[in-house]
């Protein structure tokens, strides 16, 4: 019988000089085009990698997404749509003590805000009861 002799080059080795790195490039080829198939320990490496990315991120990169803290107004507010597609606020007199129209403008902003967000008053009104005194004020705001 003829004797055959059989002899194999590691290519996985780096220290092969001339030989290429085919499978690693391959093995990240298909992890960026995200061609492995579901159930493979590649598709499982790839979407515990975008999982630990979107839980663990927020405590080492500061977004600023956090919401402006806004507390609502203890007192009765009433939201009624306007006919031109706004809002009208009515807000009881009691919780506005501004005497002048800029201390009075100022303390409607910071009710409505809270409710609405960032918000401009296009025009209020107090209604008065007959004594004169403020029963509440309509407020017309627009974003």
């Amino acid at each position: 019988m003829d004797r055959i002799e059989a002899t194999t080059l590691d290519t996985d080795t780096p220290s092969a000089p001339g030989v290429p790195m085919t499978g690693i490039w391959r093995t990240i080829r298909g992890y960026i085009l995200w061609s492995y198939e579901r159930g493979t320990i590649q598709y499982d490496v790839m979407v515990t990698l975008i999982l630990l990315f979107v839980f663990l991120t927020p405590y080492w990169i500061n977004f600023k997404d956090k919401p402006i803290e806004r507390n609502p107004h203890p007192g009765g507010v009433v939201v009624i749509p306007d006919a031109g597609g706004g809002f009208m606020y009515q807000i009881d007199g009691a919780a506005v003590s501004g005497k002048d129209e800029a201390t009075v403008r100022e303390q409607l902003l910071n009710i409505i805000e809270p409710i609405s967000g960032g918000v401009t008053i296009v025009k209020y009104e107090a209604v008065r009861d007959r004594s004169g005194h403020v029963q509440n004020y309509k407020v017309w705001v627009q974003r």
